[in-house]
């Protein structure tokens, strides 16, 4: 695990945003939304258990954890510090400082990099983590030009419980938890 803690640290992870321009698009945004994908998850989790009690040796607490806190990982080298132009209070143009977004550093996708970018570093995980690493995007992770993906992305769903958590945890956290009131204002 220490390999991992400093792979991730090399890479960025604890020092990136979330995003350029929506949720935690600050410096650390990246940990804090891992936190509380991690958070909703188990949430999401529990409560999954008392409605599907067999469902707890489906899906192990430790699984949610690595699988939600590592969703991710491959954000971890796409942001770069800019100055954008964005209006204020007035409707004036005012320069801000923001992230703009970059795949140069290893242009692989999303959700499988991150799976790739784990294991590269020694990472362990169970079928069920990667694939909900993988397909933590749902429907947004997959081409939807290539009948494969769709497969995939559909049997995953079915065999691992795990997958449709940690989508269903990355939604909360960045819709819900994650919301401010500049964003509600804007509405």
């Amino acid at each position: 695990m220490e390999d991992v803690i400093e792979g991730l640290e090399e890479m960025g992870f604890f020092n990136a945003p979330a995003s350029a321009n929506h949720h935690l698009n600050t410096e650390g945004g990246l940990v804090q939304h891992s936190l509380n994908t991690c958070k909703a998850a188990l949430m999401v989790w529990e409560g999954m258990k008392a409605l599907e009690p067999g469902l707890e040796k489906e899906v192990g607490r430790d699984n949610v954890i690595i699988a939600s806190l590592l969703h991710d990982v491959c954000k971890s080298d796409i942001y770069i510090r800019s100055v954008k132009k964005t209006k204020n209070a007035l409707g004036i143009w005012e320069d801000t400082e923001g992230y703009k977004v970059s795949y140069k550093g290893f242009p692989m996708g999303h959700g499988e990099k991150s799976v790739i970018l784990l294991l590269c570093n020694g990472l362990e995980m169970s079928d069920d983590e990667m694939l909900a690493i993988r397909w933590h995007m749902g429907a947004f992770g997959i081409n939807m030009n290539s009948f494969e993906d769709q497969r995939c992305y559909d049997t995953s769903k079915k065999l691992y419980p795990l997958v449709s958590i940690i989508q269903v945890a990355d939604n909360l956290a960045a819709s819900i938890m994650e919301r401010t009131g500049k964003e509600l204002d804007e509405l």
